[in-house]
């Protein structure tokens, strides 16, 4: 369980693919402090398990799954990425519950600056934007942020000073991949209300028109 408060900046080293899934290895300095083999990070939202730890870098490795659902389809050597290590049992919960089960992907449309913040206006597939709510949560690329606006096909979140040096959110050119997770408890909610209605459904008999005709009704 994480927070999506980011600890630090990490870097690729390098995406060891092999097919679809693969390894990933990171330059760290932070969340490598008390992590042992098996331990969970955090990269970019995504909760990875440490399998090797060797000078000043993990490595986690990456199934299928992961790679469909996750802008790590584009990460490349290099590139800059947030981390937190997952939140131990007397910490503060600066943030909200974020699993590190990433829900999909949304592309930024766009930044304007308002004063000391900065609006960040993403696009996002329906599934993943009903359960968005204004001043509600949202975790992008790992960072825990309150939706700020809601329209048809887009959200935004204003992001403050602290978190724009912090994290890798505006660093990005518009049209990039982040990664998205829902709030957990919006999608429990949604999913006993699904399943309340299918219970308020009339069950079928299997009887139809044609079956009474053939016995003579």
């Amino acid at each position: 369980m994480f927070t999506g408060i980011v600890e630090e900046l990490g870097e690729i080293v390098s995406i060891d693919r092999q097919g679809i899934s693969g390894s990933i290895r990171i330059r760290a300095k932070k969340v490598l402090e008390g992590t042992k083999i098996g331990d969970s990070i955090a990269v970019n939202g995504i909760c990875l398990t440490v399998v090797s730890m060797q000078d000043g870098m993990f490595t986690a490795d990456v199934m299928a799954e992961t790679i469909r659902r996750s802008s790590l389809s584009q990460a490349k050597p290099g590139d800059a990425v947030n981390l937190e290590r997952a939140m131990a049992a007397d910490g503060r919960f600066g943030g909200h519950i974020v699993s590190g089960h990433i829900d999909g992907t949304g592309s930024i449309r766009s930044y304007r600056r308002e004063e000391n913040a900065v609006w960040v206006t993403i696009e996002t597939k329906p599934e993943i934007l009903r359960l968005i709510v204004e001043k509600g949560s949202i975790c992008i690329d790992g960072i825990s942020l309150t939706v700020a606006g809601v329209t048809e096909d887009a959200f935004a979140v204003s992001i403050i000073p602290h978190t724009g040096e912090e994290t890798t959110l505006l660093t990005h050119q518009p049209g990039a991949l982040v990664n998205l997770e829902n709030d957990v408890v919006g999608k429990y909610v949604e999913r006993l209300m699904n399943f309340a209605s299918e219970e308020s459904q009339p069950k079928s008999s299997g009887i139809t028109m044609e079956f009474l005709e053939e016995y003579g009704f």
